[in-house]
């Protein structure tokens, strides 16, 4: 069987530069409808054939496990020449959602086993014209960079030979489907504050790609903001270091143009001008990971309305990987996608399982010398979370549970062990230590003494909780795939000291010599088997909200205690608190659930409103039979 580019180079413009679009173009000839391109770059590509939009956005990844695409083109083919186009962008500085490597582009056009082109140096490249390279203005720096883009220098000179490049890429088919774009996203409605300035309302939040259809008697500079709300009385557009637009140069008459390098999240488009604009269009062409929801009933109205708006959450909330949120970072989590692929095993009719798989195994293929996982992945800064390399082996117990695969568990069972080895390496006296290093946060919730800063050094209770239900989860799939557990009867001694060092009459408090009593600790210690005789009474404190809250992402945990403990007798208050949280963001209009309960105010006014962690009522729901 023929192998991938086998006869093809890696190429790239004759300079690399950060923040750096290209633009290659190649012909081919074609005797019918049958042809693919397989296709791979660093960082983001959008490929056309025949001046039409074919395929855009590159799989997350890694060098040494780097994704190509293949395309179907055989509805935009014509009998004879035909020509492929391709804008190339490379990032090439670090993000929480891409690591550098060395700028590349790599392609194959191919027909019934024929190559019909392919990328060599005589493929012809040049320096974009109308994308500004070097700008390096970031939206977030989760996010990476906005853009500018200059439609006066359109134009289709000044390409010349391109450069091969070398890539110790090992490259690998995409492991999930296309995402699909569709038609024009509706426009609720336009606001026209002037004829320079106007307000669109997309009527819901929206995924995809910004698109205008605009006529301007004028060159000039056209700024469009973007936002999930305008409490302010328009996009917040600047927040502390994060700039929310991009920018366009309009050429005299009429502007059609669409970005599919830059996924916008938003509800809202806030247009700037220079001078008077007519709007045909301004909005997304929304970028959706089709998927089959689960029909499910539930009796109760508001509990209708808050499945939906988390489904609709948990969709949003999906890319090339789970995001944490479209608008603000669209960053993979190991804890963000574990709520997020536990609410999916309940809410899609496939489980969601092919996509859950190639999230784990994107996870596991991140590498850090101290055995950790890294923030988020890709990745390309040093800054690492213990308790979410926790959440790792505890995500990958439950997509073995809930779809019978194990083959996915023995292939990453080296990087599990790694992980629980780099914890046994930072144990004093019996329990792990909150590690202490440059480019760690030990955070574990955006609550009260949990959020990482300025918290104490040392052994406590929810890293130490977390180590258990990790070990529980490694030993159960050891099991499974019949592998021998590397550390036996270390969680149950490891229960016995938690008991004795964090265990006060008012139940456990986060450090030995503290009295912060917190409701996610205590949910731990019953979850993870620590606390077992009085679970009981552990409960009736959380109920009655005698220890600090945890926040909506983490409450998952809460409602599982309670569950565990006594099912019948806390439903009625778990719904009830559920129903409490959630009917706050519909009556705000909202048709996705907050990053936090505090919605868009949180975190200094960055708050996000579509955040899939916060997803957990319908694996609630499901778990209560509510969904039926």
């Amino acid at each position: 069987m023929r192998k991938a580019f086998e006869n093809s180079n890696w190429i790239w413009y004759s300079c690399e530069g950060k923040d750096q679009y290209v633009e290659f173009c190649d012909t081919f000839v074609c005797s019918g409808k049958n042809a693919i391109v397989n296709i791979s770059c660093d960082s983001d590509y959008t490929l056309y054939i025949n001046g039409k939009y074919a395929s855009s956005s590159q799989y997350g990844d890694f060098e040494h496990y780097k994704i190509y695409d293949t395309v179907n083109i055989g509805a935009l083919l014509k009998e004879g020449e035909n020509r492929v186009d391709i804008l190339a962008y490379h990032c090439g500085v670090a993000t929480q959602r891409y690591r550098p490597y060395k700028a590349g582009l790599i392609y194959e056009i191919v027909s019934d086993g024929n190559i019909l082109a392919k990328s060599t140096q005589n493929t012809k490249s040049r320096l974009s014209l109308t994308y500004l390279s070097g700008r390096c203005k970031f939206v977030s720096t989760q996010l990476g960079f906005t853009f500018f883009y200059d439609a006066t220098k359109e134009n289709n000179y000044g390409y010349l030979p391109s450069v091969c490049v070398e890539k110790n890429a090992e490259l690998y088919p995409r492991p999930i489907k296309k995402h699909a774009v569709l038609e024009k996203h509706p426009v609720k409605s336009t606001v026209r504050h002037s004829d320079e300035h106007y307000l669109i309302d997309l009527g819901s939040e929206t995924v995809g790609f910004a698109t205008l259809d605009i006529i301007s008697e004028t060159e000039q500079n056209i700024k469009i903001a973007f936002g999930e709300h305008i409490d302010d009385g328009g996009v917040r557009e600047i927040i502390g270091n994060r700039t929310f637009s991009f920018e366009y140069r309009a050429k005299i008459g009429q502007n059609r143009f669409t970005d599919y390098m830059l996924r916008l999240g938003c509800r809202y488009l806030e247009i700037f001008a220079e001078n008077a604009i007519r709007i045909n269009y301004v909005g997304i062409l929304p970028q959706v990971y089709e998927v089959k929801e689960k029909t499910v009933r539930l009796d109760n109205e508001l509990d209708r309305d808050i499945y939906r708006i988390c489904v609709n959450t948990l969709r949003l909330c999906m890319m090339e990987h789970y995001v944490d949120c479209p608008w603000r970072e669209q960053a993979l989590y190991t804890f963000d996608s574990r709520n997020q692929m536990l609410c999916g095993y309940y809410a899609f009719e496939d489980k969601n399982a092919e996509y859950a798989r190639a999230n784990l195994k994107l996870i596991g293929n991140d590498r850090r010398d101290d055995g950790l996982l890294s923030i988020c992945y890709p990745c390309g800064t040093s800054l690492a979370i213990p308790s979410f390399s926790l959440y790792y082996l505890i995500s990958m117990k439950e997509y073995m549970e809930n779809t019978g695969d194990i083959s996915l568990a023995k292939e990453m069972l080296p990087k599990m062990i790694s992980v629980c080895d780099e914890f046994f390496n930072n144990m004093q006296n019996g329990l792990v230590s909150k590690k202490r290093a440059d480019g760690i946060w030990n955070f574990y919730d955006w609550s009260e003494y949990l959020d990482g800063y300025g918290n104490k050094i040392g052994a406590d209770l929810i890293i130490n909780c977390l180590f258990i239900m990790a070990l529980d989860a490694l030993e159960k799939m050891c099991i499974l795939i019949g592998e021998k557990f590397p550390y036996p009867e270390k969680a149950n001694e490891l229960r016995g000291k938690i008991r004795e060092a964090f265990l006060t009459r008012k139940g456990y408090t986060i450090h030995t010599d503290s009295e912060e009593y917190t409701a996610l600790g205590n949910s731990l210690a019953i979850l993870s088997g620590v606390e077992r005789d009085n679970a009981e009474l552990l409960c009736q404190r959380l109920a009655n909200g005698d220890f600090t809250e945890m926040s909506l992402s983490m409450k998952i945990f809460k409602y599982e205690a309670l569950l565990q403990t006594d099912k019948e007798k806390y439903a009625p208050l778990v719904i009830e608190e559920i129903r409490t949280s959630y009917k706050k963001m519909l009556d705000y209009g909202s048709d996705t659930v907050w990053e936090t309960i505090v919605g868009a105010s949180d975190f200094d006014n960055a708050g996000s409103l579509c955040h899939g962690w916060s997803a957990v009522p319908v694996y609630i729901y499901h778990k209560l039979g509510l969904a039926k």
